[in-house]
């Protein structure tokens, strides 16, 4: 499921600043990442299953891993895990009620935290 028009798609920010942010939020960046993109996932288990909140971005300007790098977001995505196959983002896909509402609190917050700070 995309998350379509939240605001978070338009943004630019710096890698260091963004990490500690998505980090406060429960997205976590960990070692998803190359020297041109980076994953932030929240892991999400409720009675229907487990889902990831996924925000990714590029870089527009520098290098991940040298931390100096300006990062544009992309469209967030939430999807269903199916072990052992991955995560699903299908349109065939039941995303609770509950947990799509408490993903898009979270991406508005995100959101202007790093408004503050985006270029």
């Amino acid at each position: 499921m995309k998350f379509e028009n939240t605001g978070i798609e338009n943004l630019k920010a710096d890698l260091n600043r963004l990490d500690e942010v998505m980090l406060e939020h429960g997205l976590v960046r960990e070692g998803q990442w190359d020297y041109e993109r980076v994953t932030y996932d929240k892991k999400l288990v409720v009675k229907e299953g487990t889902f990831y909140l996924r925000v990714q971005g590029y870089v527009h300007e520098g290098d991940v891993g040298a931390h100096k790098a300006i990062i544009q977001l992309m469209t967030p995505l939430l999807g269903k895990h199916y072990y052992p196959h991955g995560v699903e983002y299908g349109e065939g896909e039941q995303f609770p009620k509950a947990l799509v509402s408490q993903c898009e609190k979270l991406l508005n917050d995100v959101k202007a935290e790093v408004e503050k700070f985006a270029i």
